[in-house]
């Protein structure tokens, strides 16, 4: 087993250590492999992340393997290597890691990160929000062609509204639909218009779709999570790979893939092929940035109607308005 290799990435010389080390067990990819994807789909990785603050999961032991995030660069770390300091919810501050080329890639990589948490921010502009995150979560029991009608769902109501969404799948389970939107509106805004999103879609297709906070209300359906978009909070990036054993990516698709793909075919073995074929679907992403103003006024319809906040996270501070941070079993039992 090779001890290093040697690679030269945006100028940067890095070493990858243990390069052989299997990663992934059902096709035997090892961290080179690995490697040699992320240059492989460096164009539009770079396009969807470059500039943002990102959060490390390491996993030494491979896929399988135990995992911890490190918040906090290591001071081990190269001088040439961009940083940028980054609040957690509770207000601590860490030195985060920023994806400033394909060098800090491989850099992390090198260092067992399989995949991105990323900020929704660029790092010089920590204030603005310029990135709605809807993530569709399938709850126990929902198979991925329920996901497909809910996605469905969505997609009609971005389309009444005059937003254009970018899906992805999540490397699991699950799908995300970004909208890169005009820097204008911070994290706080970006989560009310989410929570007005997943309210909508509940009352179109109550029966597929759910916006309750709480697992025991949210039943056998596909659940938006809104909390995706509360302030500091990252979500796992595009083109990024999970830690599964078939080494599945969170790959970009367009609308009409998502009926005819399924998320466990999209693989470090499959994307960069498929990327040389068709390109990247979320290529015109950044070329017209979109207003928040029409989820806005769906938000602001909802709080005339008498509708409160939705709950947040337990590592949030209680917010203005948020209802009683307690599951409802509880609370009666209360």
């Amino acid at each position: 087993m090779a001890e290093e290799y040697e690679l030269e990435v945006a100028g940067r010389g890095i070493s990858i250590t243990s390069p052989d080390k299997v990663f992934f067990t059902e096709r035997g990819e090892t961290k080179l492999d690995l490697v040699e994807y992320y240059l492989a789909v460096a164009e539009p990785l770079m396009r969807a992340v470059g500039g943002r603050p990102t959060l490390m999961q390491r996993f030494p032991h491979g896929a399988e393997g135990s995992s911890f995030f490190q918040k906090r660069v290591p001071e081990s770390a190269p001088e040439w290597l961009q940083t940028t300091i980054v609040s957690t919810p509770n207000g601590t501050t860490s030195r985060a890691l920023v994806l400033a080329d394909m060098a800090h890639v491989v850099w992390a990589v090198n260092l067992a990160c399989l995949g991105f948490h990323v900020w929704p921010y660029v790092h010089d502009r920590p204030d603005v929000a310029d990135e709605l995150r809807l993530d569709l979560d399938p709850q126990p029991g929902v198979d991925f062609g329920e996901v497909r009608a809910a996605a469905a769902e969505l997609r009609r109501l971005l389309d009444e509204l005059g937003i254009v969404g970018y899906p992805k799948t999540t490397g699991n389970r699950g799908l995300h639909v970004y909208v890169r939107l005009e820097p204008r509106w911070d994290s706080y805004q970006v989560r009310s218009v989410a929570v007005a999103a997943a309210r909508e879609l509940e009352r179109r297709r109550p029966d597929l779709i759910t916006a309750a906070w709480w697992k025991e209300e949210r039943g056998r359906r596909v659940f938006v999570d809104f909390n995706q978009n509360a302030p500091h909070k990252t979500v796992f990036g595009v083109w990024s790979v999970r830690a599964r054993p078939g080494a599945q990516v969170s790959t970009p698709l367009t609308w009409e893939e998502i009926d005819t793909l399924h998320p466990d075919e999209l693989t470090i073995a499959t994307v960069p092929e498929r990327l040389a074929a068709y390109g990247d679907p979320w290529e015109g992403m950044n070329d017209q940035p979109q207003s928040l103003e029409p989820l806005l006024e769906l938000h602001e319809r909802d709080r005339a109607a008498g509708l409160r906040d939705a709950p947040w996270p337990p590592v949030y501070p209680k917010q203005p308005d948020e209802p009683p941070r307690v599951a409802p079993s509880r609370a009666r039992k209360e």
